[in-house]
């Protein structure tokens, strides 16, 4: 990447033109004393940790990352009202939302020239200036990911000015080489769908308490009677949790679902398809590197094997045998890969590798978890209910379900932060296991058996080879079920519900 010096910093005071400034002060109306849009009254989990996150300033950038239409942008907004709402004087706030503001790319170096601008123009100081006076500025870059070299622009901009950066993206990859030039600088976040809890309360369902109120509770993972706690705490939690979780199951965790709760599903599909799949596709993965344009016919069927094979892990010939009948193409397992991994790091969908232990990856491909089930729905026109009582009247769809429930846990497991998510390869001797968490020393295996009737020998095999390897360093093990009925006497094996898996948080 670029490096960029003091000196370029500097350089970067060229003016803007009247168009963009008019775009830039309308995009900002607190300077002038004017409301902002109208926001959702429900802020998202992460709103206090931002606030006290840019309050605190331990790291000067926060990066929240997430799909599209997760609600970064409002919680964005949100964070501006809080800032004012407390007293900050609304002209050291400083907000561009980059996927919309076309003339910025006629900037050579958009951050710095537009913080150099802001300086200049709004907050009557340098940012040093006004960091010196104890009123430091706040500067809100949404979707950054969208601008060539935004990393090491943001780097020498809190190299040189003391600022508080919060910025946003839907890319997981750019976000992340992102971090790694931001060293020491940045804290990142990720934000994925609605939880449980959010979707309890933007329905008026009631309050759900989650089993990790801590942002740094991780390490609870490792205890046993942190699962059991959790089981227990979905039981007590019944009432809300199940009609939480049937809305869940009914329309997925996209927050615009919810907020139209009256709104048929097919509008709501209709939506998902052209606001977050298509968007993606059409837009986002496009432009590939150089401006070389990525195949849109091969993204599109591979996003619709991607949600077919949800919560499975099909091999190469699966992939190159069906593309190769839609396409009517010859496309190779290493390209199909590639864009696979492009789709990942849109954060559509999550691919989930084989363990490695010892420096040793088991064999197998990836398995795919999907950023939300609804997608699957929308896209396939299907839809496989998830809630047990959905599911008991349409029992034909249980093999569906089964898939799509390993999804839904493999890809809210993967948003955990300081943990690993793989899944175990069958191999000779050893049967496979959907999922194996890892927390510092510690392999915690689950398996999802999402069914009406499990049977605690033959369904817990996997789970318990596993255990009985000592290589492992397993504590115990963990099976997710259909309801809270299940029952498993081997004292090793918490079984809890799906629906209370996702009050982990």
């Amino acid at each position: 990447m670029a490096a960029f010096s003091h000196h370029r910093l500097v350089s970067a005071a060229l003016p803007i033109s009247a168009e963009l400034e008019q775009l830039l002060r309308a995009a900002n109306p607190w300077w002038e004393g004017k409301p902002g849009r109208v926001l959702p009254a429900l802020k998202r989990w992460l709103f206090d940790e931002v606030v006290r996150g840019l309050e605190r300033g331990l790291a000067p950038v926060i990066a929240l990352r997430g799909p599209r239409q997760v609600g970064k942008t409002t919680l964005q907004e949100q964070v501006i009202a809080h800032l004012v709402s407390v007293g900050v004087n609304p002209r050291r706030i400083f907000r561009v939302q980059f996927d919309q503001l076309l003339p910025l790319q006629r900037l050579e170096l958009p951050v710095l020239t537009l913080a150099r601008w802001f300086e200049q123009n709004i907050l009557g100081a340098t940012l040093n200036e006004s960091a010196h006076r104890g009123e430091p500025a706040y500067l809100f870059f949404d979707e950054v990911q969208n601008l060539r070299d935004w990393a090491p622009q943001v780097k020498a901009l809190v190299d040189h000015a003391s600022v508080r950066v919060m910025l946003t993206g839907s890319s997981a990859l750019r976000i992340e080489q992102g971090r790694d030039s931001l060293a020491g600088r940045v804290t990142t976040l990720e934000m994925g769908t609605l939880l449980l809890r959010e979707i309890a309360a933007l329905r008026g369902f009631g309050d759900l308490r989650p089993a990790l109120e801590k942002a740094n509770g991780w390490g609870e993972l490792t205890r046993r009677d942190f699962w059991r706690n959790l089981r227990d705490l979905g039981l007590r939690q019944r009432e809300v949790r199940d009609q939480a979780f049937a809305a869940f199951s009914e329309r997925g965790g996209y927050p615009f679902a919810h907020a139209n709760a009256d709104a048929p599903w097919e509008e709501i599909a209709s939506q998902l398809n052209e606001t977050i799949v298509r968007r993606v596709i059409q837009h986002d993965l496009r432009l590939g590197e150089r401006g070389r344009k990525r195949d849109k016919h091969l993204l599109e069927a591979l996003f619709r094997l991607s949600a077919r094979y949800a919560g499975q892990a099909p091999e190469s010939a699966v992939f190159i045998n069906e593309l190769r009948t839609v396409l009517q193409a010859n496309v190779g397992w290493q390209r199909v890969l590639a864009y696979l991994r492009f789709l990942n790091d849109t954060l559509l969908i999550r691919l989930v590798p084989p363990l490695e232990l010892r420096l040793k990856r088991r064999k197998g491909a990836p398995k795919i978890c999907l950023s939300d089930h609804s997608l699957r729905a929308s896209w396939l026109q299907e839809v496989v209910p998830l809630a047990p009582d959905a599911l008991k009247r349409l029992s034909h769809l249980s093999d569906l379900a089964e898939h799509l429930a390993e999804s839904v846990a493999g890809h809210f497991l993967g948003t955990l932060p300081n943990l690993n998510l793989a899944w175990f390869p069958k191999r000779a001797l050893e049967p496979e296991v959907d999922f194996v968490i890892s927390v510092g020393e510690y392999c915690i295996p689950l398996e999802v058996k999402y069914r009406q009737r499990v049977d605690g020998y033959h369904d817990t095999i996997g789970l318990r080879a596993f255990l009985e390897k000592t290589a492992y360093n397993a504590p115990f093990g963990l099976l997710v079920t259909l309801d809270d009925a299940v029952q498993i006497d081997d004292q090793r094996i918490v079984a809890l519900p799906l629906s209370s898996l996702l009050l982990l948080r």
